[in-house]
């Protein structure tokens, strides 16, 4: 891939103006903002003179619309936008996962995109061809057939974006064009990620887990820990954080908390990880943040937790979570699933547990860290240093702009000069 300094470019190379891209984030949770929100901001804001962006969630216009059928029966379905303003517009158009309208909507964007003549970048963070048994989605997939969608997008576009090697090496068969590893990365800059470290209360090491709500297999791998960890080390030397549980929605007229489903499994996390605890407690659940406020929960942790079962999807995952704890100095003992090997050293940056190890080789490493506060300050220093030069998406965002000007074509455009 050629290296450009662009920020000495005026317009696009060969193009003869600015490259226009057209975002169609799938929605506005994390993986949007990771994947295609933030970054192309970041574009923008560094490259304002070789890219202009345009955002769309529904670039496609489409809207329910009520119908009647030959039988007088009403009913829903999807109309279109005829115009189609920025798909027209665009050069490029991105789009990310499955789009809250669903996996034909995501598959129509692409489909129009082509048949305009654009050039199609689809990234995707997660191996949507699959899905565990256990994962809450798991029949929704089979059902709505996301896994042959998925392949049809991944075969119709021109590049294919992941986040780490194995998951390439996973979906390379159905990609008919390029296929590139995009790490994640944060925008260090933003508010959330420059606080200053919050300071321990009583020198305590604050082990943390962060997680979403679709971990109920993973925290399995990780239950009864802490209260077997609380013996070996003391429970006056460390304090669990469990951190994402969802706000409480709660009925606006009575204020009682509404049914949901996301507390039923946040109440099932603790259950499963706090099994066996006793005595004084000395652990607290954290409500989630939204993606541009996410930091501040890593200001408040010493010790980073990552449990995973192993499958093929969390095999495929990304390493968001090393980019997360290096900015605040924080080591990650994780199950070595996925492509935390790629960055976590046992004994320098953290720690990699074999998904096949008993409790033990958990309870072992982690009381061997919060008996000893020097040794997860320089594992966390030595993190912070890789972080720094590799995750940091101000440092980072320029590859994106390397990665068009290697496949992408200007004399093919259809959008005019």
């Amino acid at each position: 891939m050629t290296e450009i300094d662009w920020s000495e470019e005026k317009g696009f190379p060969g193009l003869g103006r600015k490259l226009r891209i057209l975002v169609a984030p799938a929605n506005e949770g994390g993986c949007s903002y990771y994947r295609a929100i933030n970054p192309y901001n970041k574009l923008v804001e560094l490259f304002p003179d070789v890219v202009e962006i345009r955002s769309n969630q529904n670039p496609l216009g489409w809207e329910h619309e009520e119908v009647e059928n030959d039988d007088g029966e009403k009913g829903q379905k999807m109309s279109e936008d005829e115009e189609l303003e920025d798909l027209n517009w665009c050069d490029i158009v991105m789009t990310q996962n499955i789009a809250n309208f669903g996996g034909q909507y995501t598959a129509r964007v692409v489909g129009k995109a082509k048949e305009l003549g654009k050039f199609v970048h689809y990234d995707t963070d997660d191996l949507l061809t699959e899905l565990y048994e256990g994962h809450r989605l798991e029949n929704v997939y089979k059902e709505k057939g996301l896994s042959d969608i998925t392949k049809f997008i991944y075969s119709h576009s021109d590049i294919v974006s992941v986040t780490q090697n194995k998951f390439a090496n996973r979906i390379a068969s159905y990609c008919n064009s390029t296929l590139i590893v995009l790490k994640n990365a944060i925008d260090y800059n933003l508010p959330s990620w420059r606080l200053a470290k919050s300071p321990s209360p009583r020198k305590l090491c604050r082990v943390g887990w962060v997680g979403g709500i679709h971990h109920e297999e993973d925290v399995k791998e990780f239950a009864g820990i802490p209260h077997l960890v609380n013996q070996k080390a003391g429970r006056e030397r460390v304090h669990w954080g469990f951190y994402g549980r969802p706000p409480v929605d709660k009925d606006p007229e009575t204020g009682e908390p509404r049914p949901d489903w996301q507390q039923d499994v946040w109440d099932n996390y603790e259950k499963i990880m706090l099994k066996g605890f006793r005595g004084a407690k000395n652990w607290h659940v954290f409500n989630a943040l939204n993606a541009d406020a996410y930091g501040m929960m890593f200001s408040r942790i010493d010790l980073a937790i990552a449990p995973l079962q192993m499958n093929n999807f969390n095999d495929s995952k990304s390493d968001i979570k090393v980019a997360e704890c290096g900015r605040y100095k924080i080591p990650l003992i994780a199950s070595d699933v996925g492509c935390y090997d790629e960055t976590i050293v046992n004994g320098e940056t953290g720690y990699l547990i074999s998904p096949d190890a008993p409790k033990s080789e958990w309870v072992r490493i982690l009381t061997k860290c919060i008996k000893n506060p020097k040794h997860v300050k320089e594992m966390g220093e030595n993190l912070h240093e890789i972080t720094e030069e590799y995750f940091d998406l101000n440092k980072t965002i320029k590859y994106r702009l390397d990665m068009y000007h290697s496949c992408f074509k200007p004399e093919g455009v259809t959008s005019g000069s």
